[in-house]
């Protein structure tokens, strides 16, 4: 968890960032911002750090060496020697624009800010943070002229709306830092840039990795085995899901042969072919998915919601399993050549 309760702003250099394929070039600041009023460092906080509220970190990585990675070296330049910032600050600036290289990607203002005092899982450390603004609104502002008011519109940034960023956390250096992103623009082939080009990182392997990654895996399985493979009916994959959200509803601690007592029955034919999908997955995802870990709460509350329970009939009908699959029989009409579901109820309500 992260609490930015006590976190203080200690630097903060603005430069602007164009795009570099169509050679915008940059705007780069001779020295670190100086705040005038004490509101606005209140505000660009509030701006940079109230989109950070999950669980889901990432590292750095680099397919040859971890040093390589640039954000990675920079940072830790920043963390063992803070008095350099301002010109790593412009290293980062540089790097940022040569991945800006898509015709998509816009060009604004990037911010980069040293905050000390964070706490993450307990520890108070420092951060280094990230953030680029490329949409502007549209602000009406009204002031008394004399006798009169006058309107005049001007562009700027939403404080609510904060498009790109990025926490670099001074913890778990040799695994490539933990770090927190958000990017909220981009849904195109370009969208990857911040992320996979600027930043080259990967999902910090935790909890909520592992979780994220059994939920996804248990669904995947019931859409690709169960249903092409085994031709298992929907009533059935929609209950193996709905006691597969259950389990992680209800327990702390994920263990595998537990949860195939519990949410296939243990039959065997399944739970085989559960076991050989695993290690498809594994291998197509490059990820190692344990037996047992704890249960992140988080990532099921996040991920749950691709467990679809919805049994969509043709264009007619839409019924949704909330579990007693043994009320709900399926068959066949030869007359009407049309297969059928018989539901079993007690009330009907409104």
């Amino acid at each position: 968890m992260i609490d930015f309760t006590e976190v203080k702003l200690h630097n903060i250099v603005v430069h602007n960032i164009g795009n570099s394929l169509q050679e915008e070039g940059m705007k780069l600041s001779k020295g670190p911002l100086v705040f005038k009023e004490s509101i606005v460092k209140d505000l660009l906080m509030k701006y940079f750090l109230s989109p950070f509220k999950g669980e889901l970190f990432y590292n750095f990585f680099h397919d040859t060496e971890l040093a390589l990675n640039e954000i990675y070296n920079y940072a830790s330049k920043i963390f063992d020697d803070p008095d350099c910032f301002y010109l790593q600050t412009i290293n980062i600036s540089k790097h940022l624009y040569d991945k800006s290289n898509h015709h998509n990607i816009k060009g604004g203002e990037f911010y980069l800010v040293y905050f000390a005092d964070c706490i993450v899982n307990g520890d108070v450390i420092d951060a280094i943070g990230l953030f680029k603004s490329e949409n502007k609104d549209t602000y009406l502002r009204i002031f008394q002229d004399t006798d009169n008011f006058e309107i005049e519109h001007e562009q700027g940034v939403n404080i609510n709306k904060l498009d790109k960023g990025c926490l670099i956390f001074n913890t778990n250096k040799e695994q490539g830092y933990k770090i927190c992103v958000v990017d909220n623009t981009n849904k195109g082939q370009e969208a990857q840039y911040w992320k996979n080009d600027f930043l080259k990182i990967k999902q910090h392997e935790d909890n909520y990795f592992h979780t994220q990654n059994l939920m996804k895996l248990t669904k995947e399985f019931c859409n690709e085995v169960l249903d092409k493979e085994y031709e298992v009916s929907k009533a059935d994959q929609i209950e193996l899901m709905n006691r597969s959200v259950q389990y992680f509803a209800k327990k702390e601690v994920f263990n595998l042969n537990e949860f195939q007592e519990e949410v296939m029955g243990n039959e065997e034919s399944m739970v085989s072919a559960f076991n050989t999908y695993k290690e498809q997955f594994q291998e197509k995802n490059q990820v190692n998915t344990y037996d047992e870990f704890s249960i992140s709460n988080g990532a099921f509350k996040s991920n749950k919601k691709i467990f679809k329970s919805i049994l969509k009939l043709d264009k007619n009908f839409h019924v949704y399993i909330h579990g007693n699959k043994e009320f709900i029989e399926r068959g066949y009409d030869e007359g009407r050549q049309m297969h059928y579901y018989q539901l079993f109820f007690k009330n009907e309500t409104s």
